[in-house]
């Protein structure tokens, strides 16, 4: 299994791992949250040394109760850090993390981004239930592709798309029906991603989508990138906290690789990167 990215191939018959990148003062986990010039450096070397074979870039924090951000401000963010992780790191595969087409079209089209990480479910919007504030562009009108999937379409790079169900038919449903309009309008490379975290019960809902994650990849036959890493499924189960997360994170990244995840999208990429080999490891003589 490949996905076609430019120039480059990202060959996934083995997991891979993306590492998280967040020009945000405020995204959940305080770890992720880098700002300064030096800051994105580091994280972004990092990411490559650790063992990633991408990294995703966030200026958009989705995190409960975090503060509206205009496209202007989410533009002026990516701008400045891409053009940091693209000095540092000119041939890595780069991710972004956005609903709105003018950051995708600012970030393929000025610093060759490679993916759309969309977090909206193609709508093109995204509501924070815990910030009203937050919802921004339109309605999604379910006959018509958002501008979002347009954008993508005319950028002609790949596209995660980001579940926002809560459960495993709803999610089915919903990925069959914007699947459909991804390949009507000319989408070739789809990610799909179950969306842990998001629309779903903290507890009962993610783990439930978890069990049964493989279904997803039996019925779509197309990559599963998973972003599980310290998220709230796992600290409040263990009464803990985001920092004390990443124990919870390895042994889910396991499970979610064990039931068809091709891409782990962390913010540790080290413990992600000894996961896949294990894994690999137990796949390879499991076969034998």
């Amino acid at each position: 299994m490949q996905i076609s990215i430019h120039n480059k191939t990202l060959d996934l018959s083995s997991p891979q791992v993306m590492g998280i990148l967040n020009v945000t003062p405020d995204s959940f986990y305080a770890g992720s949250r880098k700002q300064t010039e030096q800051e994105i450096a580091e994280r972004t070397n990092q990411i490559i040394s650790e063992g990633a074979t991408s990294i995703d870039v966030g200026a958009f924090s989705t995190r409960p109760g975090s503060a509206f951000v205009s496209e202007e401000e989410e533009i002026q963010r990516m701008r400045n850090g891409l053009a940091i992780v693209r000095r540092e790191q000119p041939d890595a595969i780069l991710s972004i993390d956005t609903f709105r087409p003018a950051v995708a079209r600012m970030a393929v089209e000025e610093f060759g981004a490679d993916i759309i990480n969309d977090i909206s479910e193609g709508r093109g919007y995204y509501n924070n239930t815990a910030n009203a504030n937050a919802k921004v562009d339109v309605e999604e009108n379910e006959n018509e592709p958002s501008d979002i999937l347009l954008e993508v379409a005319r950028l002609k790079v790949p596209y995660i798309l980001m579940s926002l169900q809560p459960d495993l038919d709803s999610t089915v449903s919903t990925f069959i029906r914007k699947l459909k309009t991804l390949t009507s309008i000319g989408v070739k490379d789809i990610i799909l991603d179950p969306g842990y975290g998001f629309g779903k019960d903290i507890i009962k809902g993610n783990y439930s989508l978890l069990a049964a994650q493989q279904e997803l990849k039996d019925t779509f036959h197309l990559p599963l990138l998973v972003g599980i890493s310290r998220k709230r499924m796992i600290w409040q189960l263990l009464d803990s906290n985001a920092d004390e997360a990443l124990n919870g994170t390895t042994a889910l990244n396991m499970l979610a690789l064990d039931r068809g995840a091709d891409i782990l999208r962390v913010h540790d990429v080290s413990a992600a990167v000894e996961a896949t080999k294990i894994y690999l490891a137990l796949r390879e003589n499991s076969q034998r």
